[in-house]
């Protein structure tokens, strides 16, 4: 597929005139399995034709590598330690704006359909329609960072693979109402509207459909980088590896689960097409802006670790690709990007960019040049699983983890895109220039102990109502040079 890398051009025409916008957020796509990404055997059709429709955002990052920070961050347009959405322990709610309320008081009608797992119950967050939400029913109670609590389900989860197709009803479920919404609500609209559609694959469990598993069965492989590389034993990959104690996933069980989350991306890549078909029917096409994404990656067992949690790469990044009014044709961009600026595109694309609250992050994506070596972009993670804060810090080729509790990691992205390689140590200077980078956009020692004093208060709360786990009677030791890449 003939992708070009150029800036982007917008027309007058494009400038001014006020557009639509459907989004497709996914939950936990790794972006290197597609076929915009190195693992090109993962079949994703519908992508790829959205990608020549539009642009790729090759190096587009979540606000925070966990579902309920991350969705509320993107929901609230400001950064998790502002909103003070740590884990997915959602026991309180907070009364921020959203964007669905602010653009729905501009004049846009704004729709939500499925998951929400906002820092409030999507019916309360202001939208003009809310379909089918899907709130976080039970706060996760594993959020203990020191001591480090540990998840009893995980091993569980590790036999969460197959064929069972009823684990695609939900989103099959959702992109149905989305398309009803298309085809009889839509069209009949006179304002510009935004529209959202949250799925849950390929979020575990990996069960897939007879001919989607059967499609994968030659890739039934384990991951290229095991558990004995340096950068599986950072104390927080450790941390992560203990708390999901992923040492006890077999080879069987990491192969089963691959395969199996091929096929549900392939899967999630059938119902963009759905949504572009009934998009493309419904004659709104060429006035809608198409955006599918996710709300985080997922480890897939590289450095042994699983699920997100973790500022890696492929737990932090996430797919972008973006088509409709204002976005050139088959162009990739570089120029690292976030989630914020997707929502700040709503209110460009709407014409309602001067409501846009001030101090709300983000910048509209066609105002962001191709390749912009200084731009950066910032995540963090709070959560469950890790001794401490951690911050992530991107400028050009340069990544920077910045850990509390640990050492910090420099990765040069150019040279070393698996992140086997920590310059901390060889490169004070970029050290140094990312660390101001980060003191720029907040104190990460204050953070992570506002972050910590909150956690208490949650825990004081889980306690009195009886959710709180006991302590393990023997916290599961996690040695990475000796099981292999399972551990």
């Amino acid at each position: 597929m003939g992708l070009r890398k150029s800036p982007f051009v917008l027309s007058r025409k494009q400038q001014t005139e006020a557009s639509n916008v459907l989004v497709f957020m996914s939950d936990e796509h790794n972006p290197y399995f597609s076929g915009l990404g190195r693992y090109r055997f993962v079949e994703t059709p519908n992508l790829e034709k959205l990608a020549e429709r539009g642009v790729v955002f090759s190096n587009t990052y979540c606000p925070s590598p966990v579902c309920h920070p991350s969705r509320s961050a993107f929901c609230a347009g400001q950064r998790v330690h502002q909103i003070q959405t740590y884990s997915n322990c959602n026991l309180f709610k907070a009364t921020f704006p959203s964007y669905g309320h602010i653009l729905a008081q501009a004049g846009v009608h704004t729709v939500n359909i499925g998951k929400t797992d906002f820092y409030n119950d999507g019916v309360r967050l202001g939208f003009s329609e809310v379909i089918s939400p899907g709130e976080r029913l039970q706060p996760n109670p594993y959020i203990s960072r020191q001591p480090l609590a540990i998840n009893p389900g995980s091993p569980v989860a590790a036999r969460q693979y197959g064929v069972d197709p009823k684990n695609f009803e939900y989103d099959i479920q959702r992109v149905d109402e989305a398309i009803h919404w298309l085809r009889e609500t839509a069209p009949s609209l006179t304002q510009p509207w935004v529209c959202v559609v949250n799925g849950i694959r390929p979020h575990f469990p990996h069960k897939v459909a007879q001919d989607l598993w059967d499609k994968y069965q030659a890739r039934h492989d384990l991951p290229r980088f095991d558990g004995t590389v340096d950068s599986a034993n950072h104390p927080y990959a450790l941390d992560l590896r203990a708390h999901f104690q992923t040492d006890r996933f077999t080879e069987d069980q990491v192969r089963g689960l691959r395969q199996g989350y091929y096929g549900c991306v392939t899967f999630m890549d059938q119902q963009v097409g759905r949504l572009l078909a009934a998009l493309d029917e419904s004659g709104l096409s060429d006035q809608t802006i198409f955006a599918y994404t996710s709300d985080h990656g997922e480890m897939l067992g590289k450095f042994g670790m699983w699920w997100k949690c973790s500022l890696y790469e492929d737990s932090a990044r996430i797919p972008m690709v973006v088509a409709g009014p204002g976005f050139p044709k088959g162009q990739v961009v570089e120029t690292p990007v976030d989630l914020h600026d997707l929502q700040a595109t709503f209110f460009h694309a709407t014409g309602k960019l001067r409501e846009r609250p001030d101090g709300w992050q983000g910048t509209p994506l066609p105002e962001i040049p191709v390749n912009d070596p200084g731009r950066v972009v910032f995540s963090e993670y709070h959560g469950h699983g890790t001794r401490a804060s951690s911050y992530l810090i991107r400028k050009g080729d340069w990544k920077l983890h910045y850990c509390i509790a640990a050492s910090h990691q420099l990765f040069n992205l150019a040279d070393d895109p698996d992140e086997l390689h920590n310059l901390a140590s060889t490169h004070p200077e970029k050290l140094s220039e990312l660390e101001g980078e980060l003191r720029s956009i907040c104190n990460p020692i204050k953070e992570n102990q506002r972050a910590e004093d909150y956690i208490q208060i949650q825990l004081a709360e889980l306690d009195k109502r009886g959710l709180l786990p006991p302590p393990p009677e023997e916290p599961p030791i996690v040695d990475g040079g000796s099981l292999g890449w399972y551990v």
